[in-house]
């Protein structure tokens, strides 16, 4: 690897902490691995990481609150979270905190470098979309470069993923955006859980946008969005 990656790890069983970070260190990344969550936030603010992999179940913090904490501090670093639950509510709550992925104990290291991998190559080869830099959306002037939405009483920094979503609606503006297409784009997979992701984030914008009342994301029943102002 060309730059250094840096891994925040917590998980409480020691054996299989060991484990992932022997593993992980062979593969070339630098990695803190913590027994708790805890640790784990203390950690991530003593130092700076690239890459979060957190336990869900783990005692002191757990890996949904740990991951909402430092989701308030930074908006992009992607999370994945181990678990033994399969549950699809489970996989839910987490991808609705913000988690890039989320994988299944038992589970093979393979697979887990794999995941990383993709998430990073994902990360490393987001490049803006072609939006001018400063947009009025009816009333709501928006700034892609710097994900800013000027709204009436206030400045609102959108989250990466919300702000590529909002250049992909802008840029097909009285069009239909694909749903599937979305997902491939931003996501990397057109699955269940990440189009339940992006169905979070699609809510979050409704809410923010709706400062104007002309402004709609509309769902278009088996085809995707469209972001209409009236």
């Amino acid at each position: 690897m060309e730059k250094e990656i840096k891994i925040l790890l917590a998980e409480d069983d020691l054996n299989l902490g060991q484990l992932l970070h022997t593993f992980l260190k062979s593969k070339g990344y630098n990695v803190a691995l913590a027994q708790n969550g805890k640790i784990a936030f203390e950690k991530f603010n003593k130092n700076t990481y690239d890459f979060c992999v957190f336990d869900v179940m783990m005692p002191e913090m757990d890996g949904f609150t740990l991951a909402r904490e430092i989701r308030e501090i930074d908006k992009k670093i992607p999370i994945l979270f181990l678990t033994a639950k399969s549950m699809k509510d489970d996989k839910l709550e987490g991808f609705s905190i913000g988690a890039d992925d989320y994988l299944t104990k038992p589970f093979s290291m393979e697979e887990l470098l794999a995941r990383i991998t993709a998430i990073i190559r994902r990360a490393d080869a987001a490049t803006p979309i072609e939006v001018e830099d400063n947009v009025f959306i009816g009333s709501i002037k928006y700034e892609p470069e710097f994900r800013l939405l000027h709204l009436t009483d206030e400045v609102k920094k959108l989250t990466t993923k919300e702000n590529q979503l909002l250049q992909l609606l802008v840029k097909n503006k009285n069009d239909i955006l694909d749903r599937n297409a979305t997902l491939r784009a931003i996501w990397g997979d057109d699955n269940y859980f990440n189009g339940r992701s992006m169905d979070v984030y699609i809510a979050k914008l409704r809410k923010v946008l709706k400062a104007d009342e002309s402004i709609e994301i509309m769902n278009i029943h088996g085809k995707g969005f469209k972001l209409v102002v009236k």
